[in-house]
């Protein structure tokens, strides 16, 4: 018999999807380098558990942060959690560590896409945990949800 107060965790769901696609293009640049006239604007949040950076960017950056992946990048590494990069800060390379649940947004100008993840306080639900019921879902803080950004600001004007 079919549970009629059981729902689907739609937020989760997509929000967990939109993870996995920046891990995927992140993998797929870190293999093959930047194609054509791609790069990446990535706001996280450098309180976020397992963020890594020097200390003199959490200083200067004590909130969040915003890097451009473009001209110069080295040692981009991808794995399930997050991404590890080394970027030139003032002709300083310095290395990053930055969890893919640290991302507040990702923005790909060249092709007018972005994402946006909005952070809700609580703690953070596992993506593959299903609410059992409306009683459970609504006692649940609820999780990031991913929206487009309006990349109005990001646009070149001609």
């Amino acid at each position: 018999m079919t549970d009629r107060t059981a729902s689907i965790a739609y937020g989760r769901l997509m929000h967990h999807a939109m993870r996995g696609l920046i891990q995927r293009v992140l993998s797929d640049v870190a293999r093959t380098g930047l194609p054509g006239d791609h790069h990446f604007f990535i706001t996280f949040d450098t309180t976020a558990e397992g963020v890594g950076l020097a200390d003199w960017l959490r200083d200067r950056y004590p909130e969040e942060m915003t890097i451009v992946i473009q001209h110069w990048c080295d040692g981009l590494a991808v794995d399930d959690d997050g991404f590890s990069i080394v970027l030139n800060f003032g002709d300083n390379p310095e290395a990053l560590r930055i969890p893919f649940d640290a991302i507040r947004t990702f923005v790909d100008p060249s092709v007018e896409f972005g994402l946006r993840f909005e952070r809700t306080e609580g703690p953070e639900i596992d993506p593959d945990d299903e609410p059992q019921g409306p009683t459970d879902r609504d006692a649940r803080p609820k999780p990031h949800d991913a929206e487009v950004v309006r990349l109005d600001t990001f646009r070149k004007n001609h």
